[in-house]
């Protein structure tokens, strides 16, 4: 059985941005998101694994997923509420 593939409605590329801006441009706009959207977040800042989920989840957001290629992390988060 394989897992469905989440399609996310926004992309927010950062691949290049330094830490901390991935995690806070994250912030900035997952409050833009309607309930039930995913938003898809890139960076190759080797700080945002620890930053970006936390942040998301401290602010309400369902992290529904982190997948790690290389030094490209992407993050799949959620409005949940």
């Amino acid at each position: 059985m394989q897992d469905k593939e989440i399609i996310p409605d926004y992309r927010l590329d950062l691949l290049g941005e330094p830490c901390p801006y991935p995690a806070i441009i994250t912030l900035q706009t997952l409050p833009k998101l309607g309930d039930g959207e995913i938003l898809e977040v890139l960076s190759d800042c080797p700080q945002s694994i620890n930053n970006i989920p936390i942040d998301a989840q401290n602010h309400g957001y369902k992290v529904l997923k982190i997948e790690q290629q290389g030094v490209i992390i992407r993050y799949l988060i959620a409005k949940d509420h």
